[in-house]
């Protein structure tokens, strides 16, 4: 089926929706099933974060579209903004200036080299290095003034073992290192948006459940995998709720062109539906 969302992901929403309505038709069941359907996961997961303050669970599945395989590992992100400090003064003035963009490029260098030393550090077994890039830097006002000031947005993605607090400190690390050493260096560091990364246990109940089930379905052992993006999951993990992420396949996530497959929304129904009769029984 095409359309937009239909593979992310409005097919993940409509086996849910079956899956849990046939589980409960097929008698009564020792415990409570709960269908989330959340806003905000495009940015800072402000539904699940609500849901969470009311309802907690012995398990869940996030049915985020993973092509039928079995996703137990994702990173997480942490957004900080850098202020780099100048002195607005007239063109023709260069002894009461200080370029800000000038100095924030000296932070941009250090910026790509903690990115080269990142990825030449320890990796975790699944999900590889952390990564550091710089998003989105705004200065000056017109042709004829030094800038007072030099802004960058910049985006860590974190491995678990890495958090918000361990990557301020890194950052705070190179740029207390750069006011010691480039004259007239001053900044201002502040944390924005942070989510954790996820990893699952393998062995948690749900993964045992859920893999057994699709590997009925499939005639084989489903696929293991980690994601490089962010999902609910890391929420859902935070809150004590053993989880994982399993859903659809088909293409064009955020795309112009997007389709679900149907044969593989038909299998996660009858998985999702399996796992739950198994796992409430």
């Amino acid at each position: 089926m095409y359309g937009r969302g239909t593979f992310d992901m409005k097919g993940g929403i409509a086996a849910m929706m079956v899956a849990a309505a046939r589980a409960t038709a097929h008698g009564p069941l020792r415990g409570d099933v709960i269908l989330a359907c959340v806003a905000d996961e495009e940015h800072g997961s402000f539904g699940t974060e609500e849901v969470l303050e009311s309802f907690t669970a012995d398990a869940a599945i996030v049915t985020e579209p993973s092509h039928l395989e079995v996703t137990l590992a994702h990173k997480g992100f942490a957004w900080f903004d850098v202020r780099i400090e100048g002195r607005a003064a007239h063109g023709s003035r260069p002894d009461l200036g200080i370029d800000a963009i000038a100095k924030a490029g000296h932070f941009l260098v250090a910026l790509e080299d903690l990115g080269r030393r990142l990825a030449q550090g320890p990796a975790h077994p699944l999900l590889g290095t952390g990564t550091v890039h710089a998003s989105v830097i705004q200065g000056g006002e017109e042709p004829s003034t030094y800038p007072a000031r030099c802004h960058i947005t910049l985006e860590r993605r974190t491995v678990p073992g890495e958090d918000a607090d361990s990557v301020e400190r890194e950052l705070t690390a190179v740029l207390d290192q750069l006011a010691a050493t480039v004259p007239d260096f001053r900044y201002r560091l502040t944390r924005g948006l942070h989510r954790a990364p996820f990893e699952a246990d393998p062995e948690a109940d749900i993964v045992r459940t859920l893999t057994h089930h699709a590997e009925q379905a499939l005639g084989h052992p489903p696929v293991v995998r980690v994601e490089p993006f962010w999902t609910d999951c890391a929420l859902l993990d935070r809150a004590g709720i053993p989880c994982l992420l399993f859903g659809v396949d088909g293409e064009g996530a955020h795309a112009a062109t997007e389709y679900v497959d149907l044969a593989s929304l038909d299998r996660l129904t009858d998985i999702l539906t399996a796992t739950i009769t198994d796992f409430c029984s």
